[in-house]
């Protein structure tokens, strides 16, 4: 395993080599009866040479391309065919040694990534030469599928649809894309039919193809009298993932039919830019079918080093989690991959929302012509290849390259700058912003992440300050400051990124690494630690609020590290997540209207710790549970400024509901409530944060009798007609290690079968914060976890991703609260 302890250095040699594939083939028909044979790859990694029969048919350099070579005249019935591979390490070193006028920073990664040079010299995955959460793993290889493809008379290349709403005729149309190679010598005619029987839809178009390749677009307008009827595609959370099937039949006179099945989607996206009262800046959000959306979600890294181990069934299980932890948006992020086509299907499915950037992050680019040509190719294939999914909302230039001039990150000194920023702006303004433009009219461009849209574009596409909270989105990270305390958070328009770091549960550490591995300090721990000073980091943060373990047992130490680890990565992204969700509604000092919250991140590449909520192999950390929580609908939200509390009602339902507030304080001693309050008829407002409620700390301890902030605890819930609940969120007012009248606590588990879940009854002897069930390497997640436990009895269902038994579960099982932290 290429993952297990230490290998990702002791297997450097294998990118550092030069690989050739090659192979013997039959042709499975006859080559003379073919007009036209191409030899198509669908992805190549990365810079190869290919040969059939010794003849060079061409050479790739981008991983993110499609290539498509004619051999009709070498293909043979018996052939040979090589693909002779350059290490991409190599290749990458030489062409920064060529660009001999500037150089391109950064020459490397942190030494701490142990990784490779020049990333940003070659078209491949970014993050493979190592990042800060991930390993090296150069691959080489070919990626996709490849095959030949035989015909005569026309080929069918490329099909795409999008839908439009024209208002001014209030009517659905779809706009649909064919691209052909034709290989007669004469233009082919022909009739396309494109039909939707389920809007009784059905227009046929007479086509003239001209030889060679092109492409013919047909406006389809949905039929007057369904197109009121038609259901949009809503994102997950707001309605429903309605798609309908599309038919589309070419019948051309060279003879034979062509017929494409297809899924047509309808539904508009906007990203609006407008100023808002009373605030300087401008807004920056998302309407979907005219509706504004609160963007809740995370951003996606490629799920392995190995992308031909990333299965559907992976794919599947890791969106999934997104969807049922309440999430409707991911951010494919730029150093990764264009994902592939099931990722979309699924996303599509779930109605998870995507922010597709293109694949450059954190480093300044070449320009030179072969390269620039090189990019222009695969931003058009990507494009064509992913502009039909409904899920993807908008295309996003780069991660973090406008900041990187903007902060001067690489030291440039300012006479140099100019040079980069025309760099800057001829990558990714001249062509990639031009290709979008041309090849998708359907969704909105920005250049980066963060930037400060609009107004970016005014000041020549690059800002002052692109981290500025006035405008666009901002990326945040802090790691010093206490991160209960919410002030140190930016009221931005957009939080496109921000996170906190912990290791992955013992079960999954378990399978990379041996004995002398499972400490804290050990050289695996070190070794696997990819963000300077991360466990340092760590440390600090967990010791803001709760006490360092201290047992002597060394694996027990580990485990309740790792356990603490979680606790604090949850409970900060929760502070963090929830005031960016109570800010939605409100300008404070110029400041507010947040509509989006995408935290870093959701999956990991491999065993390690990072900010990850799904571990490598998708089991849940306890962040995901919270974000379950902290992104539900509907949400009663607790902070204090300046001795008083504040509860926010939150809610992403479509109609203002009338509920009850319920505020129960608990005494850390005693699972009897010291006192309980009830605030009826209280107004959550549709799609919005509206505060709900307001009381001074010292009335609060007062009118609880015997409370103190250490010696109390606030929970609270929301509460309405036919079954509305929101969950149960609880307020710290002191930090838990000051915590007065904790107790050690007996929690017992009993576990039966229902269905095809298992039920799991919890009690306890005491109030324990952050109970953790954790079934080690059973395969599955809880309906809840990491919660506070404040009452006698609590049912938690475990939904298995994989076949399992009582019995397995209860030998599994470890039960864990602070407490257990010794």
């Amino acid at each position: 395993d290429p993952y297990y302890r230490f290998n990702d250095v002791m297997y450097r040699w294998i990118s550092l080599d030069n690989w050739t594939y090659s192979r013997t083939f039959k042709t499975p028909f006859d080559v003379r009866k073919w007009q036209k044979v191409n030899l198509v790859f669908e992805g190549v990694d990365t810079v190869a040479q290919i040969l059939i029969n010794n003849i060079t048919l061409g050479r790739t350099d981008n991983m993110f391309n499609r290539y498509s070579f004619d051999i009709t005249s070498v293909i043979k019935e018996v052939n040979f065919i090589e693909v002779r591979f350059l290490s991409a390490i190599s290749y990458a070193a030489e062409q920064s040694r060529c660009h001999k006028a500037y150089s391109i920073p950064p020459a490397c990664p942190p030494p701490v990534q142990k990784g490779e040079c020049h990333a940003n010299f070659i078209r491949k995955e970014q993050c493979s030469f190592s990042w800060d959460w991930g390993p090296s793993f150069p691959t080489q290889g070919i990626w996709k599928d490849v095959r030949i493809e035989a015909y005569n008379h026309y080929h069918l290349i490329h099909f795409s649809l999008t839908s439009f709403f024209v208002k001014s005729a209030w009517q659905w149309s779809l706009e649909i894309e064919s691209i052909f190679d034709v290989v007669s010598s004469k233009p082919i005619a022909g009739l396309v039919t494109v039909s939707i029987p389920k809007l009784q839809t059905q227009q046929t178009f007479s086509v003239k193809l001209q030889p060679g390749e092109g492409s013919i677009v047909l406006l389809v307008n949905i039929n007057k009298v369904r197109s009121s009827t038609v259901e949009a595609w809503w994102p997950n959370g707001h309605g429903k993932q309605t798609g309908y099937n599309m038919t589309t039949t070419f019948i051309m006179e060279a003879g034979y039919q062509i017929e494409k099945f297809s899924k047509a989607y309808f539904r508009t996206v906007e990203l609006v830019e407008e100023s808002i009262p009373g605030s300087p800046g401008l807004s920056f959000y998302f309407r979907i079918n005219g509706r504004p959306i609160f963007i809740k979600g995370s951003n996606w890294i490629p799920a392995d080093s190995f992308q031909d181990r990333v299965t559907y069934d992976i794919l599947w299980l890791l969106l999934k989690s997104a969807a049922d932890a309440n999430m409707n948006a991911l951010r494919v992020w730029g150093g990764g991959v264009y994902e592939q086509d099931e990722f979309y299907d699924i996303c599509d499915e779930l109605g998870i929302m995507i922010w597709q950037d293109f694949m450059f992050a954190c480093a300044l680019y070449p320009t030179d012509q072969n390269y620039l040509e090189s990019v222009r190719a695969e931003v058009s294939h990507q494009v064509r290849r992913l502009k039909s999914h409904p899920s993807i909302i908008l295309w996003s230039g780069n991660n973090e390259n406008e900041a990187a001039i903007a902060s001067n990150w690489f030291s440039i000194p300012y006479a140099d700058r100019e040079v980069y920023i025309k760099d800057y702006v001829m990558l990714y303004v001249k062509n990639i912003r031009e290709i979008v433009l041309t090849e998708d009219k359907s969704r909105p461009f920005i250049a980066s992440s963060p930037t400060n849209g609009l107004e970016s574009v005014k000041e020549g596409w690059l800002s002052q300050n692109p981290y500025d909270t006035h405008y666009g989105d901002t990326h945040f990270y802090d790691y010093s400051n206490d991160c209960w305390n919410w002030t140190v958070y930016p009221k931005t328009r957009f939080a496109s990124e921000y996170g906190f770091q912990s290791w992955p549960s013992f079960s999954t550490i378990e399978k990379v690494s041996s004995t002398e591995d499972w400490s804290y300090t050990s050289n695996f721990s070190l070794h696997r630690q990819h963000h300077e000073n991360g466990n340092d980091q760590m440390l600090q943060q967990i010791g803001h609020h709760f006490k360092l373990p201290q047992s002597t047992d060394p694996i027990k130490k580990f485990k309740d590290m790792i356990y603490l680890t979680q606790v604090m990565q949850a409970q900060c992204i929760k502070t963090e997540t929830e005031f960016y969700r109570f800010s939605q509604s409100e300008i404070i000092k110029g400041e507010g209207h947040t509509m989006g919250a995408l935290y870093w991140q959701l999956n990991d590449i491999w065993q390690a710790p990072s900010w990850a909520s799904l571990e490598y192999g998708g089991k849940w950390k306890l962040l995901h549970y919270f974000a379950q929580n902290f992104f539900a609908p509907l949400l009663p939200v607790a902070y204090e400024d300046k001795g008083v509390l504040y509860i926010y009602g939150v809610s992403d339902l479509h109609v203002d509901h009338k509920l009850t507030l319920r505020v129960v304080v608990h005494t850390w001693s005693s699972l009897e409530p010291v006192c309980t309050l009830a605030k009826d008829g209280v107004t959550v407002k549709a799609q919005s944060a509206v505060p709900i409620y307001k009381e001074s700390i010292n009335d609060l301890l007062e009118r609880c009798r015997n409370c103190t902030r250490k010696s109390c605890v606030i929970t609270f819930c929301l509460v309405g007609e036919g079954g509305l609940q929101s969950p149960t969120n609880h307020h710290f007012l002191s930090s838990l290690k000051d915590a007065v009248g904790l107790e050690k606590t007996q929690l017992s588990a009993s576990v039966s079968q229902r269905d095809d879940t298992y039920v799991f009854v919890l009690q306890t002897t005491a109030i324990a914060p952050f109970v953790s069930l954790d079934v080690g390497n059973i395969k599955g997640r809880f309906s809840d976890n990491g919660f506070l436990m404040t009452e006698k009895k609590k049912v938690v269902v475990f939904y298995p991703w994989e076949p399992t038994s009582v019995e397995e579960l209860e030998k599994s099982l470890a039960l864990t609260s602070l407490v257990d932290v010794v």
